[in-house]
């Protein structure tokens, strides 16, 4: 089935876990800061992080560990945390782009899919460029441009939009539990990237890109 013949129009993909693994570096900044202010983030605690806008996840954060703190501390917290983990980000090479999205990314564009990004880092159009691939989007919808995180469908929505494609003919890449509930409540087709106990709402889960080709997508069974 060719893409024209497809009611898929607009591929839009999150970046973290989905098209560079930055998810890595998010929880070493996060980690470093909870250690700071006297607590700890285990690798299961920061799944809730994941696909979470940046205060909401020091708020998380911080009711892990019982803790409280002013807002102007938080968004000191918070700001340090986001410059670790640019130091961590600009030290990327475009070889860290996780396997098949590049050729899934460019298989779209060939097809006459249009691609959008939609990442609630406030980071994502850097992480692109160093990554030699922000050529590769229609749109890149980031998280200074939301005013509500996933599980919120606004990104998805805004991203549909910007791309002048309805949200029913568009299908988005997460590897968030609150991602794939952000594209569902966006009345959009959702592929998980991960784990099916995790991601489960999710039209189709498969563990990565690797294997996924523009077939694959043209033909997975639309919403009822």
């Amino acid at each position: 089935m060719s893409a024209r013949e497809s009611i898929i129009s607009a591929a839009i993909f999150d970046l973290d876990g989905v098209i560079v693994d930055t998810a890595k570096y998010h929880y070493l900044a996060w980690k470093k800061l909870a250690n700071e202010i006297g607590t700890d983030l285990s690798v299961e605690e920061n799944e809730r992080l994941k696909g979470v806008s940046r205060m909401d996840s020091l708020d998380i954060i911080l009711s892990l560990g019982g803790l409280q703190f002013s807002e102007v501390e938080k968004v000191a917290m918070a700001d340090k945390k986001n410059t670790w983990f640019v130091d961590y980000v600009n030290q990327m090479k475009p070889d860290e782009i996780l396997p098949g999205a590049k050729n899934l990314l460019e298989s779209c564009r060939a097809n006459g899919i249009k691609v959008a990004l939609g990442s609630s880092s406030k980071n994502a159009k850097a992480v692109l460029d160093l990554l030699k691939i922000a050529h590769l989007f229609d749109v890149i919808v980031d998280g200074t441009m939301i005013k509500k995180s996933k599980p919120d469908p606004e990104i998805f929505l805004l991203g549909a939009s910007l791309l002048n494609i309805p949200p029913d003919q568009c299908i988005v890449f997460e590897d968030a539990e609150a991602g794939v509930e952000a594209a569902l409540a966006a009345n959009m087709r959702c592929i998980g990237l991960g784990s099916p106990a995790q991601l489960g709402k999710a039209n189709l889960v498969i563990p990565d890109l690797k294997n996924f080709t523009i077939e694959d997508m043209i033909n997975l069974v639309p919403i009822h």
